[in-house]
């Protein structure tokens, strides 16, 4: 299978790049979770269209801080950080979203520079067209060329088209999401896509007390819970699943020795689930629980040692006035 380029507009078009013949895909991964001794599954599926409209609901929760955390520090300094480089950029982000904090650096870049090429890169192909076309129309000093896939499926490929030294993107703490193995593995694939002298800047949440942590992953309103629910909702809607959702309770769990939180869906009674996409049928039991999300937390000395194993360089960190929050600039060396 190959690449699909969509032109748009001018200044806006989408490559849909398939799944690598090695990369498991929504299917592959459900089924391997869902038979491992300890059910899991994969984080990066939460960002449909239904589960990205949730998670900008829980951006506003009054729980959750990282959010506002990451936009008071890019709004306090993204003059400095699109400018750190010492010479026009463009745009790489993974995980791109609805791209809302994006848009203060691309602020920031244009009246730096007066023009900027943007590349995202988001599983869901839905929330990147619409994100890219609301840039496009917003800015139309912006070039936008997006990559509906997989992070893996895109760094280091051909189908990945730069110009200039480029600043990648790797905000809203989605770093946290990969064990520290997976993680390693991703900043490797991420520096053999850049150039020396390119940057990675990431975000990610500090280390901090249980209760503020486990707070922000399960709160009081259960719009989180949903975000976490949706995963299973997913799997009926496409791959023909019979999961009663309803019977799951959403669980969130600080490991101050990982640290990190770990995010569980907790069955309130035994049921059985068929997967029909799949042919697969599992049974469940009450009270077994299924592993969602790992949320790693860090300090400098741990984000440092991190970039530092993959070819980078941690030149500056910026914080919230809480200290809540760190953005990292990592420049490859």
């Amino acid at each position: 299978m190959h690449s699909t380029l969509t032109t748009i507009s001018d200044r806006l078009e989408i490559v849909t790049v398939p799944h690598h013949a090695r990369t498991a895909g929504f299917r592959e991964d459900v089924a391997t979770g869902l038979t491992a001794p300890q059910k899991h599954l994969s984080s990066k599926y939460f960002y449909d269209e239904l589960g990205s409209a949730i998670f900008d609901a829980i951006t506003h929760l009054p729980e959750y801080y990282l959010t506002r955390a990451e936009t008071e520090i890019l709004r306090e300094s993204g003059w400095d950080i699109v400018r750190a480089l010492e010479e026009p950029v463009e745009f790489l982000e993974l995980g791109s979203g609805s791209a809302t904090k994006t848009r203060i650096l691309i602020d920031e870049a244009i009246r730096a520079q007066g023009a900027l090429r943007y590349s995202p890169i988001d599983i869901s192909a839905e929330a990147l067209e619409a994100s890219a076309r609301a840039l496009a129309d917003a800015y139309p000093q912006v070039c936008i060329r997006g990559y509906a896939a997989d992070y893996f499926d895109v760094l280091g490929s051909p189908v990945l088209v730069r110009e200039r030294r480029v600043l990648a993107m790797f905000m809203g703490s989605n770093i946290g999401n990969y064990d520290p193995v997976s993680a390693a593995a991703l900043l490797r694939r991420i520096e053999a896509s850049l150039q020396p002298g390119d940057g990675l800047l990431i975000g990610a949440d500090m280390k901090k007390e249980a209760t503020t942590l486990e707070a922000a992953y399960d709160d009081a309103a259960g719009v989180t819970a949903a975000f976490d629910k949706n995963l299973l909702a997913r799997i009926n809607r496409e791959l023909g699943g019979t999961f009663d959702v309803r019977g799951f309770d959403h669980v969130a769990v600080y490991d101050e020795k990982r640290g990190c939180v770990d995010s569980f869906l907790e069955a309130t009674r035994a049921q059985r689930v068929r997967v029909e996409a799949i042919g697969l049928e599992i049974a469940i039991a009450e009270g077994e629980r299924i592993h969602t999300e790992s949320s790693y937390k860090f300090d400098r000395d741990s984000m440092a040692a991190a970039v530092e194993a993959a070819g980078f360089r941690l030149q500056r960190t910026w914080t919230d006035a809480a200290e809540r929050f760190g953005v990292h600039l990592c420049i490859k060396t």
